[in-house]
């Protein structure tokens, strides 16, 4: 499908930048998305990070840009958390803008770059060097750029105090006359509206939905019994990361609640960046409840192979065909990878309504289990009778799959992507 406007100049080189394009992390998939969709125009896109997994020939290294690297991580602790800096912070932060500023020229030059989409290191500011270093460089080359927003500074906590209020300010977001901004909700498009006067398109996460799920093959025949459960479990998924957002300990009162020995809790991830002190919690909150759950980060990959002990590696969208059920009861979501995956899968899901969810998914008629910060006796018998009836799991999986299609496809994002362009470039 192309693009449904037509444009005078296409650009043909795109630039993607950001601290990370390595692993399955959500700005990192969804960058992967809008790529796809913009080479099926013809463009060739091209990657600048602190921590790639790209080729080398299409791709720029600086590790500078990381947000882990250590002299980023020392700046940005005397940023936050505090409401002073010290002189040589503020030396620091400069020296290492203009050390990526240098970086973001010779990856503009060596790929001859005629559009740059910084992928959310204009919104929230892990790596403050790097967002001036970047909106810098579009204020002095005029470069058109698309700013692709996943999370803002007011979504997390432990941004609310700083000694950095003139580097939010000029950078996150910056206002600039031939930038772009997209967010990926309405709440967020109202509230940079609110807070900065500035206008935003909302593009939210998509999945091809045009291209059925791929089916299951004999590399994954074993999945059941590689993790150690029968085939008569029913596996219940959890496919986030293990921090406190996700309000994991909800799936465990679920399960518990249930109280059916087959039922098995899948946790697909990792623990993320904020310790491991929820992790602990969980191991305690399913000891307490009696139920089973497995921990399978160590099998989980971005692509299939063997891990360091020789077992299998599957993939994510490996594991989904097997499960019975998806929870997805997080308390805060900048929109909703998991939801999108499981319809897509066609898997009933457990979600709670969290705001974005509650404002710009549920209103559209998705069939879902919803709950409310709680584990209601609705919600176990919801559950219970859709586990127990084949023919209302299809139905709903076809009504889902339906309406992923009309509102969260490729084709969605790439109308969007095309009005961005058009606006940059002109239209025909």
């Amino acid at each position: 499908m192309s693009l449904t406007v037509p444009l005078t100049r296409f650009p043909q080189r795109i630039g993607f930048i950001s601290t990370r394009f390595h692993g399955t992390d959500g700005v990192t998939l969804e960058a992967a998305k809008w790529a796809s969709i913009l080479e099926t125009e013809g463009a060739a896109c091209y990657w600048m990070a602190g921590l790639l997994d790209r080729p080398g020939a299409v791709s720029f290294l600086d590790e500078r840009a990381f947000f882990n690297h250590p002299e980023v991580v020392e700046v940005q602790e005397q940023l936050f958390g505090r409401t002073t800096r010290p002189r040589e912070i503020t030396d620091r932060v400069h020296q290492l803008k203009e050390g990526l500023k240098n970086s973001i020229y010779a990856f503009i030059e060596r790929f001859d770059l005629q559009l740059l989409i910084p992928q959310n290191i204009l919104a929230i500011p892990m790596h403050i060097p790097l967002g001036l270093a970047v909106t810098e460089v579009i204020a002095e080359t005029g470069i058109p750029a698309i700013a692709h927003h996943h999370d803002f500074t007011w979504e997390r906590e432990r941004f609310t105090v700083t000694s950095g209020s003139d580097y939010l300010a000029a950078a996150f977001p910056p206002t600039l006359p031939h930038l772009e901004h997209v967010v990926i909700n309405s709440m967020q498009q109202r509230e940079v509206a609110r807070r900065y006067g500035q206008s935003t398109t909302v593009i939210p996460n998509v999945i091809d939905f045009e291209t059925p799920p791929p089916a299951a093959d004999g590399y994954v025949a074993d999945f059941r019994r590689e993790i150690g459960v029968s085939d008569d479990d029913i596996l219940v998924l959890q496919p986030t990361r293990l921090v406190a957002r996700k309000g994991i300990e909800h799936a465990i009162e679920l399960l518990r609640r249930l109280n059916e020995p087959r039922l098995k809790l899948i946790l697909s991830h990792p623990g993320g960046d904020e310790g491991d002190a929820y992790v602990r919690l969980l191991h305690d909150r399913i000891a307490d409840a009696g139920i089973h759950a497995l921990f399978i980060a160590d099998r989980i990959g971005e692509s299939r192979g063997v891990n360091e002990f020789g077992q299998k590696i599957y993939t994510l969208f490996d594991i989904y065909p097997h499960a019975d059920l998806v929870t997805y009861p997080s308390y805060y979501e900048g929109f909703g990878n998991a939801f999108l995956e499981a319809i897509y899968f066609g898997k009933p899901v457990v979600v709670n309504t969290y705001a974005v969810y509650a404002r710009d998914i549920d209103p559209l008629g998705f069939k879902t289990i919803g709950m409310s910060m709680l584990v209601t006796n609705e919600v176990v018998e919801q559950t219970r009778r859709i586990l127990r009836n084949p023919a209302l799991r299809e139905q709903w999986a076809v009504i889902n799959y339906d309406l992923g299609r009309k509102f969260f496809s490729h084709s969605v994002a790439r109308r969007k992507l095309a009005g961005r362009i058009a606006k940059l470039f002109g239209e025909g």
